[in-house]
């Protein structure tokens, strides 16, 4: 059976609609009750037209007092003197939620009409006449103008020079060198694509790290977050105690709780579509701009939210007929970012929320550019040309009801945190048994303390030095990026909690270039995870997704290398 069969029967099963007799035994095995009580089908299929015709007809009366609520909360964040410091932030959010809601009852027309009648003819039809080359020219220029505005432009901060920011530079500029070099196919690179992705991780940090705006709206969305998983210890309370929680931060009991909370609230939302609905949006950005498929515009965007692997599953009918470029970018995009689960975790161990959280968001873009100079697209994907979001509503195991959705998330969270704690658990020993017998044979060479991560510190001692770390310190956080590649994350920020409480602490640039450097999931052992993820969803494509496994880590963490080169040329 050909690819495009293989597409036109998956399409037919994902948007076929259910006819009347489909939609008639459906009620008869979802309403037995009624059934039984003698209720014809007509009167059940009735019942539920009435419900249906109420609603709409109150539907407009809701949305418009939920507007009106929301107007209020807008205005007293100006009025009110015990809110004025979060205007920002509630105008940036309060404007959205009116708009969305004003557009349930106002055409797009409106808006697109008059900006189409300026956008077309002074913006889009002359520079769709000029040549590729004159195309490529100008988004280069714009890329290096906001590249080397960011690094010289602003003024240098105490303990940072502009020698630092400009090896910050260089490094941005030899590691997409080393990816074109290393192309697997360097004459199809998608020049476009990088350009873009490129400068918006450069945007994005230029928003949150040099404008006031930009910097309370990321640093409240981290203080949501956090507060959110906050509520999980409630629970973890309960089946412990508050010393354990509070006082203690076990992390069985603090961390995995809180993991276990955020998944079944997640899996709740999706079970409602506020996930998917967030989701899709944020990914038709990322495919008009970027003009990746719609398969990867949708996990490029879900992995910060939801974790690597998973997010394939929100484009699961297409996975097995994703080329081989597609299968690369969804590995890389979930080894550049982290979940919004273990997000917590993070911030229990001393980093800064604003920090994790601007660090995944510019690595998305990042790492659409990085695998595209890598691994560029030679094929037609199936979902060019749309953006597709599976609600994984079809069969045996959907969720009842947001209820069911909400307990089978919690399941599933259990199982993701027995993953963390068991892999956490036995690759520490692991790493400490290698350390044991390193030491000893570096004994009989008078080398007393030889461990795996001095060895890797000092093969990535040159790629620390491409951060614009500062020379005394390169060896300490080339140490840190050898446990997170070899161990993972959790142990890397646990070594850097221990520094920075210790007498000789890290210098705040070295320490601020080190939690972004730090954050993502490109370790040997979340090879195994992706592996087993995505060959379980598409089992024919197993051979591909191994084969490209290795590359795709290697992209995901010179990904967040990138990240944190770029927020060494800000600070």
């Amino acid at each position: 059976m050909s690819a495009v069969q293989v597409n036109s029967e998956k399409q037919n099963i994902v948007e076929r609609k259910p006819s009347n007799s489909d939609a008639s035994s459906v009620l008869k095995q979802t309403n037995p009750v009624e059934v039984e009580k003698g209720a014809s089908q007509d009167d059940v299929e009735e019942a539920k037209g009435h419900s249906w015709t109420s609603y709409k007809r109150l539907r407009p009366f809701i949305l418009v007092g939920l507007a009106l609520v929301i107007l209020g909360w807008w205005i007293s964040s100006i009025v009110l003197p015990a809110t004025r410091h979060r205007w920002i932030v509630q105008t940036v959010w309060a404007w959205t939620f009116i708009l969305i809601i004003a557009f349930r009852f106002i055409p797009n027309s409106v808006v697109t009409k008059p900006v189409g009648a300026i956008w077309g003819p002074l913006v889009a039809k002359p520079f769709d006449r000029l040549p590729r080359p004159a195309k490529l020219g100008l988004g280069w220029l714009a890329l290096l103008g906001i590249v080397f505005g960011s690094a010289f432009g602003f003024t240098l901060p105490k303990g940072t020079t502009y020698g630092d920011r400009a090896i910050s530079v260089l490094g941005l500029f030899v590691f997409q060198f080393c990816f074109w070099a290393t192309s697997h196919n360097r004459s199809q690179v998608p020049w476009q694509t990088v350009i873009v992705g490129l400068f918006f991780q450069q945007a994005i940090a230029l928003f949150v790290l040099k404008s006031d705006a930009g910097f309370r709206i990321f640093k409240w969305l981290a203080f949501l977050a956090a507060d959110f998983l906050e509520q999980s210890k409630v629970g973890a309370i309960f089946f412990f105690d508050e010393d354990s929680v509070v006082t203690k931060h076990w992390f069985f009991a603090g961390v995995l709780s809180a993991i276990i909370f955020f998944i079944a609230f997640v899996q709740m939302m999706y079970y409602l579509g506020v996930m998917q609905w967030i989701i899709k949006h944020f990914a038709w950005f990322f495919f008009k701009t970027m003009n990746v498929s719609g398969a990867e515009a949708v996990i490029a965007a879900a992995s910060p939210f939801i974790g690597q692997g998973e997010s394939a599953c929100l484009v699961k009918p297409y996975v097995d007929v994703m080329t081989d470029s597609e299968i690369h970018l969804a590995m890389t995009s979930g080894f550049s970012t982290i979940a919004g689960s273990v997000l917590l975790a993070y911030i229990s161990l001393g980093v800064p929320a604003q920090n994790l959280i601007t660090s995944s968001v510019m690595s998305i873009p990042a790492s659409i550019a990085v695998s595209k100079i890598r691994w560029p697209e030679t094929e037609e994907p199936v979902t060019r040309g749309r953006v597709v979001v599976d609600r994984g509503e079809n069969g045996p195991d959907a969720p009842a009801n947001a209820l069911h959705a909400f307990s089978q998330g919690a399941v599933f969270g259990l199982v993701v945190a027995g993953l963390i704690l068991a892999n956490l658990l036995t690759i520490l020993s692991l790493i400490a048994a290698i350390n044991g017998l390193l030491t000893w044979v570096g004994k009989g060479f008078s080398i007393h303390h030889l461990t795996l991560e001095l060895v890797i510190g000092y093969i990535f001692y040159p790629i620390t030095f491409f951060l614009g770390v500062p020379r005394g310190e390169i060896l300490r956080v080339a140490r840190l990026l050898a446990t997170k590649l070899v161990a993972n994350e959790f142990s890397a920020y646990l070594n850097l909690r221990a520094i920075m409480e210790s007498e000789n602490p890290l210098s705040y640039r070295a320490w601020v270039i080190a939690q972004y450097a730090l954050c993502g999931f490109a370790n040997l052992g979340s090879v195994g995870i992706q592996i087993g993820v995505l060959s379980a969803m598409a089992p024919a494509k197993a051979k591909t997704i191994s084969r490209v496994a290795l590359s795709a880590m290697v992209c995901g963490f010179i990904t967040t290398l990138q990240t944190a080169g770029i927020a060494g040329m800000l600070i």
